[in-house]
């Protein structure tokens, strides 16, 4: 039997060119399309009286995202813009993060997937800095308290990407380790438990998964369900205060 424990890389399906398409690309593709077809499924056949129960659900998640911004940007509607994109933002970090539910690979194991979550709510943190205080008053933010904390208050400002980014992607990561090394240390006991028992009996029931049904679900419970939320809620947190907090005058 195999007692070595690995955690492997998403794989390689194929390459068109330099672009190598692996398996975190096709999962996020698979994430998208449920996302969009869920969103046309939902939104069929509007009516403004006597609204279906689909409808419901979707006015449901809207004023949920409306409500999510809204009180967490200052109030009003300053910031609705930021509504659809942190809805798809929530979404599709949700969908990945519990996708492994029916067997498929989380794209947010690949740090590559948060890193260009978070370039992407960099650029608009740096954006409405600048919109806010001019190119001149974002530069100029280095500098303060003095100017010797310049080097100090760039690394600060790097660091909010990654910081991002890390977080999410080692807490889903270390889910999937977690999760292996159980199955991995059930399947040890299930075949030293069951190989006691002498003959061909022994040596079937040591090569069936029993231990390794019930206790994976419950703990399936935090580190798919509770942890895939969390993160992904979180994650959307973190952007809507650090885009409000940009829009803040220095």
């Amino acid at each position: 039997m195999d007692t070595t424990f690995t955690v492997e890389g998403p794989r390689v399906f194929f390459s068109i060119g330099p672009v190598t398409i692996t398996e975190t690309v096709i999962v996020t593709w698979i994430v998208m399309a449920i996302i969009t077809i869920t969103c046309i499924v939902l939104t069929r056949n509007m009516r403004v009286t006597n609204i279906s129960k689909k409808q419901a659900i979707a006015e449901f998640l809207v004023e949920t995202a409306e409500k999510f911004v809204r009180n967490n940007m200052g109030g009003g509607h300053r910031f609705d813009r930021m509504i659809p994109f942190v809805a798809a933002l929530f979404s599709t970090s949700l969908i990945s993060n519990l996708i492994s539910l029916v067997g498929l690979r989380n794209p947010t194991a690949d740090l590559s997937v948060e890193a260009a979550w978070a370039v992407v709510v960099f650029i608009m943190i740096t954006a409405m800095k600048i919109k806010t205080n001019g190119l001149g008053g974002y530069l100029k933010g280095f500098t303060t308290p003095i100017v010797v904390m310049t080097p100090f208050n760039i690394l600060s400002e790097l660091a909010t990407p990654v910081s991002m980014a890390c977080r999410h992607f080692g807490n889903i990561l270390s889910g999937i380790v977690i999760d292996g090394l159980i199955y991995w240390a059930l399947g040890l006991a299930n075949a030293a438990l069951f190989g006691l028992i002498p003959g061909i009996v022994g040596k079937v029931l040591g090569e069936l998964p029993i231990l390794k049904i019930g206790l994976p679900a419950i703990t399936g419970l935090y580190f798919d369900w509770f942890t895939g939320f969390m993160q992904a809620f979180i994650f959307c947190m973190l952007t809507v205060m650090y885009i409000y907090n940009a829009s803040q005058a220095d």
